[in-house]
């Protein structure tokens, strides 16, 4: 970290990490093909920095950025926080119109209000699975979120899993031992969608009295706590998360279900950064082969189809079932929320 590297903060955000990465372009080093020479010279004429605002932890955040840096020569200041953290900060910064950031990556950027963001056409975007690509030209999907359960391979034996989700109700003795996010409503949207309202809401009442899940709060610490035994079972978290565990050594696995619920860890630009060019160049890179082969490496799953999963054949066995895309709204969110926490919130 550079010594002039100062700790952003915003009124009454708390938790936010900036970490600036400085290298040198090695000498000698071939520019890669989606740093278009045109691109790359207007970017570094706007001073050679870039700020980035994203949830992604970081231990894979800065060998990530580290790519961008080593081929462009342009320093990236990384400011990490949760989404909500991050929402807020966003809100914030916009309506004082201050111009502190450039590019955002977190999940989901489709939910920031359209002046927020600015429309762009990046060249590596038709590269990218149809439902990655924002209708609005103000995001694009840079790893895919797939929802799914998962199990400490420790605690339930891989027989003894659920064809179904109806078939969870057969399993009273695990009540307690389950565990779900709080935020979870893309899942349950997607219950709906595939069973029907009616039925879709009578089985989350049901899942919900029978198994009594304890809500927590993240999907990464949700994934390591049923890695660490604390829960047998994730009734839903994204599958990367899982993969990413299970990567490290830990007795945990997921397994697919109908419906598969789809968002995105999205990509999209301030309307009023201070380096859009850089922006321009930064959104390019994390839409790239190299970018989202690299993101492979902790479990995230891809969202161009030319990049293979790690371990493999993981989209194969999600695709397999029924997948429903959620993508919402700032709006449709909070009418989710209410019917999730309708649901699933202990009274």
């Amino acid at each position: 970290m550079c010594e002039d590297c100062k700790l952003m903060t915003g009124a009454g955000v708390a938790g936010l990490l900036a970490v600036c990465l400085v290298v040198a372009t090695p000498v000698g080093a071939q520019t890669p093909s989606w740093a278009p020479a045109d691109l790359l010279a207007a970017a570094k004429a706007e001073g050679g920095t870039i700020t980035v605002y994203g949830s992604m932890n970081e231990q894979e955040a800065l060998p990530y950025y580290k790519i961008f840096e080593d081929a462009t020569g342009i320093k990236v200041s990384y400011v990490r926080a949760s989404d909500t953290a991050l929402f807020s900060r966003i809100s914030i910064e916009h309506r004082a119109r201050q111009r502190t950031w450039d590019l955002v990556v977190t999940t989901p950027v489709n939910r920031l209000p359209d002046e927020v963001l600015l429309q762009f056409d990046p060249a590596e975007a038709k590269n990218l699975m149809p439902q990655a690509r924002g209708p609005n030209r103000r995001w694009y999907g840079v790893y895919a979120n797939y929802n799914s359960p998962g199990y400490n391979t420790n605690l339930v034996k891989k027989e003894d899993l659920p064809k179904t989700y109806d078939d969870f109700l057969k399993h009273p003795e695990w009540a307690g031992k389950v565990a779900i996010d709080k935020s979870d409503t893309e899942w349950l949207s997607a219950l709906y969608a595939h069973y029907g309202e009616q039925k879709g809401r009578k089985l989350a009442q049901d899942l919900a009295a029978t198994l009594k899940p304890v809500l927590t709060d993240g999907h990464l610490a949700l994934a390591r706590s049923v890695a660490a035994g604390e829960y047998a079972i994730e009734l839903n978290n994204y599958t990367n998360l899982i993969i990413n565990t299970k990567l490290s050594g830990a007795p945990s696995d997921f397994w697919a279900l109908d419906p598969v619920a789809l968002i995105f860890g999205s990509v999209g630009i301030s309307s009023q950064a201070p380096h859009p060019k850089s922006a321009l160049l930064a959104a390019n890179f994390v839409l790239s082969r190299d970018a989202q082969t690299e993101l492979t490496k902790q479990g995230r799953l891809p969202t161009r189809p030319d990049v293979p999963t790690n371990p493999p054949g993981v989209t194969e066995i999600l695709n397999s079932k029924k997948v429903i895309a959620a993508v919402f709204s700032a709006e449709e969110q909070k009418k989710w929320s209410t019917e999730f926490n309708a649901i699933f919130r202990p009274r």
